[in-house]
C-alpha cells in the first residue's frame, strides 16, 4: 500500500502561483477578496505536498518598478510616481501572503505574463527533474491558473491537477466556468479532500 501510494507522487511537482500580498491581503494594490478564502487551503496543499516529498515551485510575479516587463494592458498601473506598483520586486506587496513560506528545497520561479511557462525556464526545470503529472493551485483561475493548465496540456504532461478549492476567482461563478473549461481538455480537478485522499 505505502510502495502505491509513494509511486502515485512519483514524478510529481506542486506549484504555488501568485500567492503574494498584492493580490491577497487586504490592502493590496490588486486585492480581490475571495482570494483571501482560499489560503487557508493552499496552506494544507503544501503541507500534503511536503509530507508527500512533491517538489514545491513557488510561481511569482515580481515587476520592474517601472513597469517595463508588464503587458501592455497593465503599464498604466505603473505610470504614477505617487501611488504603488504591483507586485513589484523587493516590494512588501510581491512577498508571499501571510501563512506561505519558501523551504529550502523549494524553488522560486518569477514570471511576468499569465502562463507559467511563457518565457520561463519552467518546462526545462521540470524536466530535469523527470516530472510529467502537475498539481496547481493559487490565483486567480481565469488568468494564471487556466494560462497555466492548458499550457501544461499543450505541453504533454501525463496529468495536470487544479486543487479546486485551493484556487479561485472574483467570483464563483467566473471560477466555475473555467474549472468546467479545464476539464473539458482533461483537467483533474479534484477538491482538497479528494486530493489529500
Amino acid at each position: 500500500m505505502a510502495a502505491t501510494a509513494e509511486l502515485k507522487w512519483k514524478n510529481t511537482a506542486f506549484l504555488v502561483i501568485d500567492m503574494q500580498k498584492d493580490f491577497i491581503s487586504p490592502g493590496g494594490v490588486m486585492h480581490v477578496k475571495a482570494f483571501e478564502d482560499v489560503v487557508p487551503n493552499v496552506i494544507k496543499a503544501v503541507e500534503v505536498a511536503r509530507n508527500r516529498n512533491v517538489p514545491i515551485i513557488w510561481v511569482v510575479r515580481e515587476h520592474d518598478p517601472l513597469g517595463r516587463d508588464v503587458e501592455l494592458f497593465r503599464r498604466h498601473l505603473y505610470g504614477s510616481a505617487d501611488k504603488p506598483k504591483p507586485v513589484s520586486k523587493g516590494t512588501v506587496g510581491a512577498e508571499l501572503v501571510d501563512g506561505l513560506f519558501i523551504e529550502e528545497g523549494d524553488y522560486k520561479l518569477v514570471k511576468t505574463r499569465f502562463s507559467s511557462f511563457f518565457n520561463t525556464h519552467l518546462h526545462s526545470y521540470l524536466q530535469g527533474l523527470g516530472v510529467n503529472n502537475l498539481i496547481i493551485t493559487g490565483v486567480q483561475t481565469p488568468n494564471c491558473i487556466r494560462q497555466t493548465a492548458f499550457d501544461a496540456v499543450a505541453l504533454d504532461y501525463h496529468t495536470v491537477t487544479v486543487i479546486v478549492d485551493a484556487t479561485a476567482a472574483a467570483t464563483p461563478d467566473i471560477h466555475l466556468a473555467n474549472v468546467i473549461d479545464m476539464k473539458n481538455i482533461g483537467v483533474a480537478t479534484p477538491t482538497l479532500e479528494e486530493w489529500c485522499n
